[in-house]
Formats: structure tokens, C-alpha cells, sequence
């Protein structure tokens, strides 16, 4: 008679910390450093409107670099949850990092502007897909008690990405490579490395065994747990605890789950959650240098205020990595997203005044910055990735994703009216934002912290 369960779950969550554990984190982390299609985005972008002249200033095309790999990413999460819940994790990264693979090959062996467009799309259509299933399908993996932790410190490695394509840029500059390779070369540096991952991944990645059980695969998902528990049992020398809880019921959702019921809920708060992130932390890192001149400072000093402002980046995340199991997720992302409404009131209210200096503006947009990032690993690599059950899990991390994303197409418009006014009235905007989500969270928000996956989707 074939077995109906496996316990996977409590299984899973009874292990102690282990080189496994280690090696899972170690692989997700480096695929997530090194899918820099994004990262490098403004670099090229720069090159194309200043040295090649692919671009031009104020045109439709110059206004659409941003926005193209936008759409492409909000298709790539909308589309590619689905796909992963039906194919499983590991597939489902071993396809992302393929299509996203390739089309970096294509935009670095593109022609002419309008082929590298195209390539810009999928760009974004790959790493919108490929970002889901990292943060989401690693939840699986880790055990509640401390999957905030291990999933924080997946973002505080993969938000390195930024500093370190620009550091590479900065560098083949200094090669003396001509304009018009420099670009190219570019987007081959991540298709290198993000074969390196694919390979690890390949290798090192079991299927997630709770994905297999939530599927019916019984015996697939008890072969898995079976192999890691042996393998973490040779690492610690010690026999493994044993399993205290019964198996719990594993239900296999459909994608319509996610719009009515308790799962609406979820799906709502998630939405929400990932809006207040896109808009704040890309409105920021898009706008920072233009708001800074807008106050008045000249183009070398604003780059110089935003760098040292960013520096609040990996400091607000490595933060978060050791607070994150420590605070209710409910407690945890109001006071986040208040801290981040009253920054913006602070900065709006002494900028518009004309009360703070450059050091003085530097030490606000720094403190803003880490608890921007903060929030930043809060929503997108913890909260909204493991409020779902496991048969959905990336359905509905990828459709709040797209709902992110949506909200980046069109609130560029919003800022780019205001900033004409004032500066100081983005940084009210953005306050406005944070607060209405604070209160949605509060009210709607669901709690997961320490909770196992199925009590999770126990819906």
C-alpha cells in the first residue's frame, strides 16, 4: 500500500543547523549575487546615451530602458510562479537561469538597439521568474524556527549585487576597452558566473521534498528527506532528533485559490507589501541623484551624497538578518514602514525648509537607507515568500511580485510630476505610501514567524 504522507514537514523542521543548511544558503545566495541583469542596467544604460549614442536624450527609447525590463520582469513573475509550482524548484531554476542565460548572451551580441530591446524584455521576463523561486522556493528548505535568518541572509548577499557591477564597471572602464565592447562585456561577466550557479545548483540542489509531497510524489519526497537526514547525521556525528509531530495534511491548491477565501487575504497583504517596496526603494534608487540636484547640489556632489547613502544598504540587511526571528512579522513590518514614513516626512519637511546641510542630508538618506533595506529583505525574501502553502507558494509570491512590479510602470509618472514641483514633495509621497501600507499590514497582515510551512497553508 503506498504511503499518504511522509511527514516532510516536521521532519524537516526537527534538523539542527548543519554544513547542509550552510551549502543550500551558500548555492541560492550566489545564483542570487550574480543575476545582475538589472544591476548593471544603469551602467549600460549610461554608456548607450553618452559614448555609443544608441540612445538619445529625451527620447521615447532613452524613457523606456527602465520601463521595458519592468514589464518583463512583471510578466516573468506573473507567469513563472505557476510554472514552478507545477514543475518543481529545481527545474524551475535550472529553466529561469537557462532563458535568463541566454538572452544576457543576446543583448551582449545585439546588433542595434532595437534587437537589444528585445533581449531587454526577456531580460526581465528571466530574472522576474528567476528571483520567485530563489527567495520563495528556498523557504522549503530552512526550518521555521529560524527561516527568517537563513532567508535574510540570502538578501544581504544578494543586495551586494548593485556595489559590485558598479565596481566592475568601474574597472573595465579603467581597462582602456573600447566604448562600444565595454557594454557587451558587461552583460557576458554575469552569463559566466550565472553558468557557475546553474552548475551548482544542478549538483548540489535536491527537488524540495515538501514540493514533492504536496504533489502526491510520496515516496520521491521520502527518498530526498531520507538522503539529506543521513547526510546531515555523517556531518554532525550526531543522531538526529527525533520527530515529535504527526503528519499534518498537505493540500494541492489551485492558482484560483489565490482570490478568494483566507488566501485572499494573502494575497492582498502580499501585493501591498511588495508595492510599498518597489516604489520606495526604486523610486530612491532611480531618483536620489536627481532629487539631490534638484536641491541644489551639482551633479558630482549629488552622486557623491546618493554612494554614501546606499552605504545604509547592507548595513540595514545585515540588521535585519539578526533581528528577523526575533520580532513578530506583523510587529516587525509596521515598525518598518512607519520608521520609513517618518524619514520621509523628516527629509521632505528640512529640505524644503533649507535647515540641513550636505553631511546632515547624508547622515538622513543613510539612516532611511538601511531601514529602507530593512524592509527590503523583510518583504521580498521573507514575509511575502513564506505566507503561502507549498503547492501555491510561488504562485503567490509571484503574482504579489507582479503586483510590485505594476506599481513601478506607472508611479514613475507620479514622481516625475511632483519632483518638477519640489524635491521635498517625493519624499512626503513616499511617506504617504509607507503609512497606508503600515495600516494594511497591521489590520490584514498574517503572523509566520517560527510557524512550520503546512501550519502556514493550513488553509
Amino acid at each position: 500500500m503506498a504511503k499518504s504522507s511522509a511527514n516532510i514537514g516536521a521532519r524537516l523542521d526537527r534538523l539542527p543547523n548543519s554544513k547542509w543548511h550552510v551549502k543550500m544558503w551558500l548555492v541560492t545566495a550566489f545564483a542570487l549575487l550574480v543575476c545582475w541583469s538589472n544591476g548593471i542596467g544603469g551602467a549600460v544604460q549610461n554608456i548607450l546615451l553618452n559614448e555609443v549614442h544608441w540612445l538619445q536624450p529625451g527620447s521615447t527609447l532613452l524613457a523606456m530602458w527602465g520601463t521595458t525590463y519592468t514589464i518583463g520582469q512583471l510578466f516573468g513573475a506573473l507567469v513563472g510562479g505557476p510554472i514552478g509550482d507545477k514543475i518543481g524548484r529545481k527545474k524551475s531554476i535550472l529553466l529561469y537561469e537557462g532563458i535568463h542565460i541566454a538572452v544576457m548572451i543576446g543583448a551582449a551580441l545585439s546588433p542595434n538597439v532595437q534587437v537589444l530591446y528585445v533581449f531587454r524584455l526577456a531580460q526581465g521576463f528571466g530574472l522576474g521568474a528567476l528571483l520567485v523561486v530563489l527567495f520563495a522556493g528556498f523557504t522549503e528548505y530552512v526550518p521555521g524556527r529560524n527561516r527568517g535568518v537563513w532567508s535574510s541572509r540570502t538578501s544581504f548577499i544578494g543586495n551586494w549585487a548593485h556595489p559590485i557591477c558598479n565596481l566592475i564597471a568601474l574597472i573595465l572602464i579603467g581597462t582602456g576597452m573600447s566604448m562600444s565592447m565595454n557594454w557587451r562585456v558587461e552583460f557576458m561577466i554575469p552569463s559566466v558566473l550565472s553558468l557557475i550557479a546553474t552548475f551548482l545548483v544542478a549538483r548540489k540542489f535536491p527537488e524540495s521534498p515538501r514540493w514533492l509531497e504536496s504533489q502526491g510524489r510520496i515516496e520521491e519526497a521520502d527518498a530526498i528527506m531520507t538522503k539529506i537526514e543521513k547526510e546531515i547525521e555523517a556531518s554532525t556525528g550526531k543522531p538526529l532528533p527525533p520527530v515529535q509531530e504527526a503528519p499534518k495534511e498537505v493540500k494541492k491548491l489551485p492558482y484560483s485559490a489565490l482570490f478568494h477565501g483566507k488566501l485572499l487575504r494573502r494575497t492582498i497583504v502580499g501585493s501591498l507589501v511588495l508595492i510599498g517596496m518597489n516604489t520606495i526603494q526604486y523610486t530612491l534608487m532611480n531618483w536620489m541623484p536627481s532629487l539631490l540636484n534638484g536641491l541644489g547640489y551639482d551633479t558630482s556632489q549629488s552622486q557623491f551624497m546618493t554612494m554614501f547613502g546606499l552605504f545604509g544598504a547592507p548595513f540595514g540587511i545585515f540588521i535585519a538578518s539578526l533581528i528577523m526571528d526575533k520580532v513578530p512579522r506583523r510587529v516587525m513590518g509596521v515598525l518598518l514602514l512607519i520608521g520609513m514614513a517618518v524619514f520621509g516626512i523628516i527629509i521632505g519637511a528640512v529640505t524644503q525648509a533649507g535647515a540641513v546641510g550636505m553631511t546632515g542630508l547624508i547622515a538622513l538618506t543613510f539612516l532611511m537607507n538601511t531601514i529602507i533595506y530593512m524592509y527590503v529583505c523583510y518583504a521580498s525574501a521573507v514575509y511575502v515568500p513564506e505566507m503561502w502553502p507549498t503547492s501555491a507558494k510561488l504562485s503567490g509570491s509571484g503574482f504579489a511580485n507582479a503586483m510590485g512590479r505594476v506599481s513601478n510602470v506607472f508611479f514613475p509618472f507620479l514622481v516625475t510630476a511632483l519632483a518638477a514641483q519640489s524635491s521635498s514633495y517625493v519624499f512626503v509621497l513616499l511617506a504617504i505610501v509607507a503609512g497606508i501600507i503600515a495600516v494594511a499590514v497591521g489590520f490584514f497582515g498574517i503572523e509566520t514567524r517560527g510557524e512550520s510551512v503546512e501550519d502556514i497553508g493550513n488553509v
